[in-house]
């Protein structure tokens, strides 16, 4: 009887160690964040950026093309806009970072919807190295 019972203990204590090995802790991350800012007012007269949070909370921020002209939208200030954005992405990526969400959202001036700002902003992470994991 002493044998069955000291082998179930045994059997729980190895049972306990195994799985205590295979409980990993998240490993801590750094967030950072790409925000686009583009103005739908016409003429062109609307300001538009790009913003970059970075995880000590320092910001940068460049200009983007507006989205219209005098005659109406400009799609080659669209493609000038998309070349920024996937390079600025590209940029980071190639330093380790992720794309964790995408969030956008539309803004309208008035009821009238005259003018207004598409907004995107690019949640990124990595792995933070300067705590050890």
């Amino acid at each position: 009887m002493k044998k069955i019972i000291l082998s179930i203990i045994l059997i729980i204590a190895l049972f306990s160690t195994v799985q205590a090995q295979e409980v990993k802790p998240e490993p801590v991350k750094q967030f950072m964040q790409i925000t686009t800012v583009e103005s739908v007012v016409a003429g062109g007269l609307g300001r538009s950026k790009i913003i970059i949070t970075h995880p000590d909370g320092t910001q940068k921020d460049s200009d983007l093309n507006n989205l219209f002209s005098m005659t109406g939208i400009n799609f080659k200030n669209i493609k000038e806009n998309e070349d920024n954005l996937v390079k600025t992405l590209k940029t980071y990526t190639d330093e380790g970072w992720k794309l964790e969400q995408v969030t956008s959202l539309t803004l309208s001036q008035n009821d009238s919807g005259a003018g207004g700002i598409f907004m995107t902003r690019y949640l990124l992470s990595r792995p933070d190295v300067k705590k050890g994991f």
